[in-house]
């Protein structure tokens, strides 16, 4: 039989063990997250260990146990800055943004030595690429935490042994553009045509320029001008040119719908082909295939070591076609038209095989690029002022860019993954891309009329711009080839600018 002393003991384990606290304490629980509590009573007489835990209704995440290296890869870093890049497109200067991205690249890289490691880093140093992890979220609960360094208490510095290494590691200059040209030529009646093609560079270094009915050959290294051609005794011009992939002949298109063969170290034509009825506005060559666009709408193939005019004829768009690019391994035609439309055509095909619709204006700008296969690049004219990408392999879009301005002409580095385009209404600039960010390198500015021709070097470091102001100007763009010799480890791991994403 229990006394009184013995029920008033069992009474008061009971009230120490409720989980209700006093009205002072239910204030803080918004601000500090409680641990999970376990409240212990002394047994008293016989009495039962009396335990019950007491759960708070928050977590505070714990990162210790957190595989922080496949975490990273959930971090949207490219996206937020292609979002960053691409609001500030409208006539901005993207120096700003590139030291930006510059910055946070190496703010990033050094915050992944300090939590991964430096041997994590300098394995990631040339790929992008982060390892696929199953899990989705960020944060972990109830983890473990990590073992701590045991030299971190005496440690002075904010930062590491290993992030000081980083940070004393050699970087390289961050590559500067010149804003100006260094070369400046004079083209007298160079047309202000937006559907003509008047300029291209040979692999062998020399420069054709269609000027009104003639053509003009200027050698790089030599800097010697050469007539090529002269129309005006058949009463016809130049409307576009393009050399073959050796560098020996040139194609030129005329206002009557003829398309001639010159062979440049002789400046002598070899054979005129015909089939159009109206002004051929482009060309683009693959191996022995010449393919001519028109005004009349249609696109001829032509192989020049047959005696027949053209081989096919494709048909599809409904306007003139301004824009023909074969792509690098010969297999897609991609072409432009007045029509607004953009298709892709294969080696057989004589209607396209891709459609696409997406662009409000006509489409004369087109580069496929040399790094990814089936990777196209379009852009449109004054009432789109966008410049799209593609995979025609996947058959799928995949970004847009509001440059601003009319686009013009595009063109990619063969030696890093960037593209340049120039522009007409309303800025007549020249922008440098880098890829797949789209954030701008450089802008260059210096014609006073649309930037209508654009062609590329052979070394792909040069490009030389063309105006209705009647000017070719050339511009160091581009850094040259890697060659063998060049060593990564001589680069800063937080160069991260650098690398071909």
């Amino acid at each position: 039989v229990r006394t009184m002393s013995d029920l008033d003991a069992v009474y008061e384990q009971r009230l120490l063990a409720s989980p209700r606290r006093p009205a002072s304490e239910n204030h803080s629980t918004a601000n500090l997250a409680v641990s999970p509590r376990r409240v212990h009573t002394s047994p008293v007489r016989g009495s039962p260990l009396v335990t019950k835990d007491v759960i708070s209704d928050r977590f505070i995440p714990s990162r210790g146990g957190t595989n922080l290296q496949a975490s990273f890869a959930l971090l949207p870093d490219e996206h937020t800055r292609a979002v960053r890049s691409s609001g500030g497109t409208r006539g901005g200067d993207g120096d700003g943004a590139a030291r930006e991205d510059a910055g946070m690249d190496a703010y990033s890289m050094l915050l992944k030595s300090e939590l991964l490691g430096c041997d994590t880093v300098m394995k990631d140093k040339g790929d992008d690429k982060m390892p696929a992890s199953p899990q989705k979220n960020l944060f972990r609960f109830k983890s473990s935490r990590m073992p701590r360094d045991e030299n971190a208490p005496y440690s002075r510095s904010l930062v590491g042994l290993d992030s000081h290494r980083l940070l004393a590691s050699p970087r390289k200059t961050p590559r500067k553009i010149s804003t100006v040209p260094y070369k400046v030529l004079d083209a007298p009646a160079l047309q202000d045509d937006f559907y003509l093609n008047l300029v291209d560079w040979s692999s062998l270094n020399v420069l054709a320029v269609g000027l009104g009915n003639c053509v003009y050959l200027w050698s790089a290294c030599t800097s010697k001008v050469t007539k090529l051609c002269d129309l005006s005794a058949d009463d016809d011009n130049v409307t576009s040119v393009s050399w073959t992939g050796r560098g020996t002949h040139l194609a030129v298109g005329t206002n009557r719908g003829e398309v001639q063969i010159w062979e440049a170290s002789k400046i002598q034509k070899v054979r005129s082909m015909t089939g159009h009825s109206a002004r051929v506005g482009t060309l683009s060559w693959s191996g022995h295939t010449l393919s001519s666009g028109s005004r009349d709408r249609s696109i001829l193939h032509h192989d020049v070591r047959v005696p027949q005019q053209y081989l096919s004829k494709l048909s599809g768009h409904r306007q003139e076609v301004c824009g023909l690019k074969w792509s690098a391994d010969g297999q897609q035609l991609a072409s432009g038209g007045n029509d607004n439309k953009l298709f892709v055509w294969n080696m057989h095909s004589t209607s396209p095989v891709l459609r696409y619709n997406d662009h409000t204006a006509a489409v004369k700008a087109i580069a496929w690029s040399p790094h990814q296969n089936g990777l196209l690049a379009s852009g449109g004219g004054t009432a789109d002022r966008c410049i799209r990408f593609w995979n025609t392999t996947t058959n799928s879009a995949l970004n847009c860019v509001d440059t601003g301005s009319q686009v013009c002409n595009l063109s990619w580095s063969k030696n890093i993954n960037e593209l340049v385009s120039t522009h007409g209404y309303s800025q007549n600039q020249i922008v440098v891309w880098r890829y797949p960010t789209m954030s701008k390198v450089a802008t260059l500015t210096g014609h006073t009329l649309r930037v209508l021709y654009l062609a590329l070097s052979p070394d792909s470091q040069t490009i030389v711009t063309g105006a209705g102001d009647e000017t070719l100007r050339f511009w160091n763009i581009f850094p040259g080839p890697k060659t063998k010799g060049d060593s990564s480890d001589s680069s800063s791991v937080l160069d991260v600018s650098s690398r071909i994403r």
